[in-house]
Formats: structure tokens, C-alpha cells, sequence
């Protein structure tokens, strides 16, 4: 007799408070173990340095994660300005300082603002961008020179909260609410480059992915005591908190779960969650000629 597969949970989300000096595998891999399952993911890496809000998706949730990372993303970080370094961040070599002293707050506003709207960012040489089919940060590791080309990026607000001037360097505490792809520590970056000082990433706290926002978080280290059932957002609570909603009636639902569509979505958001007459969760769509077609259905 054929050994019976288990069936699958529905699974949901758990908005997890990073711990700085883990990187976001890492996370993944402690939170298999304690959902009892491999089929873990994760929506937005972070770095080993950076805190805050990581979106992992268990089970049937996983498939969510991929518009989950799309969605806006913000931020709480520390820029210092005089110093740049190889990785663009604290955890590089420092590779060129300089006296950051005479700068003034209207000239940070100033370069802030011109970083701020829709712009071309030329993402860090250390990152996890791959290059025929390698890391750009395991090239660059390997002695490489690497040059990434610069990519679309919407910085919709980038505020300065404290400005702190320590020796010859100066450190900006900042809040950036971006589109997903952007890296805050091209930004830093790029605003030492700006005022022509040179600029590195000290601190990084993602805040908010989407919806899903850092009041929400758990720290791991509070999810591992537990020992319970780490998913605390449901399948379908986590489609209503991402996606604008349409509810179907029972024909419509019955065609939509056999790979059938339905009549566009009023909606001009995209993808749109669809929940049956008994509130379940049964696809995401998008409108496509004319119709409102499924792009992955969950019952």
C-alpha cells in the first residue's frame, strides 16, 4: 500500500524581531525547527548587523512571501558621515576618512532631498546580488573589482531625527520609508558622496514590511522559550492584512479553485486576495485581459 502523504497545514506568517549578528537564513533555519517543518521562507533579507522586522512564512504562506517583499518597507538607521568603508556599512574595513566637522544640517537636508523620489541606486558591491550566477559580495571577498549597474528605487521619505557631531565625524540618526529593493546602505553611501566626505551604515531597524510593522514583532529569542506554535498571523488573516479584499460567492469560488476566472477586480491594486462565502482564503488574482485571473490558488 502507497505510504499516505501528510497533509499539508495552511501554515500563516510570524513577524519576527531580528537579533543583530544573525543573518536572515539563520532565522529561517531556527524557525524550521520550531514549526516542525522545512518548508520555511522568508520575505526580505536582512543584514547580519540589521534588527527589526522579517516576515517568515510557514507552510501554504510561503507562497505569499514574494508579494510580501514587494510591498513599501521603512526603516530607523544611523549614517555616519567622514568615513567610508568597503562594505559600506560598520562591518567593512574602512577605506577613506574624512572631516565631516563643517558640515551643516541645511546642507544634509539639501543632499537628502536630491536622494528622495524616484531615483537610480547603484546597490552595494557587498550584497547578495548575484552576477552569472555568483554573489556580488563573494567576488568582491575573492579580490574582484565589481560593478553593479544602478536600478530604479522610490525613496518616499527620508528625515533626519538627530544630528550628532562626534570628533571629526558627524552621525545622522534617520528614517527612510522605501520600495522594496532599495539598500539603506547605498544610501548612506551615496549622501557622504553627496556632501563629499565619504559615509558608511552604523545601525539598521527595519520598522515596517508592508503591514506588518515592528509593534507586531516577537524576538526570536521569546519564540524559541515559547516552544508553542510560532505562527501567531493565519493563512488567511495574513492575505487580509496584505491585499485588498474581494469576498465570492459560492459559484464564483467554485470556479476559481478549478484554475476558472472571474470578472475583473475593481480594484487597480494588484494582486487582489479572494475569500469564499465562508471566509476562507482561496487565491490570489490579478486583472489580465479583461479577466480576473488566478496567480496562485491555496485550497
Amino acid at each position: 500500500m502507497a505510504k499516505q502523504q501528510k497533509p499539508i497545514r495552511p501554515g500563516g506568517l510570524v513577524v519576527v524581531d531580528k537579533p543583530g549578528g544573525m543573518t536572515s537564513h539563520d532565522v529561517v533555519s531556527r524557525m524550521r525547527r520550531l514549526a516542525g517543518t522545512r518548508r520555511v521562507g522568508h520575505a526580505g533579507t536582512l543584514d547580519p548587523m540589521a534588527t527589526g522586522v522579517l516576515v517568515i512564512g510557514v507552510e501554504r504562506a510561503t507562497r505569499l512571501l514574494g508579494y510580501v517583499t514587494a510591498t513599501q518597507k521603512a526603516y530607523d538607521a544611523t549614517v555616519r558621515l567622514g568615513e567610508s568603508t568597503i562594505t559600506d556599512d560598520a562591518e567593512g574595513e574602512t577605506v577613506q576618512t574624512a572631516d565631516a566637522g563643517g558640515i551643516s544640517l541645511a546642507a544634509v537636508k539639501t543632499a537628502i532631498d536630491a536622494l528622495t523620489g524616484d531615483i537610480e541606486q547603484v546597490p552595494s558591491a557587498v550584497s547578495a546580488i548575484k552576477i552569472n550566477g555568483q554573489r556580488s559580495y563573494a567576488r568582491v571577498r575573492a579580490g574582484e573589482q565589481v560593478e553593479l549597474a544602478a536600478r530604479p528605487v522610490t525613496i518616499f521619505s527620508f528625515e533626519v531625527n538627530e544630528f550628532r557631531q562626534i570628533d571629526r565625524w558627524l552621525d545622522l540618526a534617520v528614517s527612510v520609508r522605501c520600495t522594496s529593493g532599495t539598500y539603506i546602505r547605498a544610501l548612506a553611501r551615496d549622501l557622504g558622496v553627496a556632501l563629499g566626505v565619504g559615509g558608511h551604515l552604523t545601525a539598521l531597524r527595519r520598522t515596517a514590511v508592508g503591514s506588518f510593522t515592528v509593534d507586531q514583532a516577537v524576538p526570536l529569542a521569546d519564540l524559541q522559550a515559547s516552544g508553542e506554535d510560532p505562527v501567531s498571523i493565519p493563512l488567511s488573516a495574513a492575505a487580509a492584512a496584505t491585499f485588498v479584499r474581494r469576498d465570492v460567492d459560492e459559484e464564483e469560488a467554485g470556479r476559481l479553485v478549478h484554475g476558472g476566472t472571474l470578472v475583473p477586480s475593481e480594484s487597480a491594486t494588484s494582486p487582489v486576495a479572494v475569500f469564499g462565502p465562508d471566509g476562507s482564503f482561496l487565491a490570489l488574482v490579478e486583472n489580465r485581459e479583461g479577466r480576473a485571473r488566478p496567480i496562485a490558488v491555496f485550497t
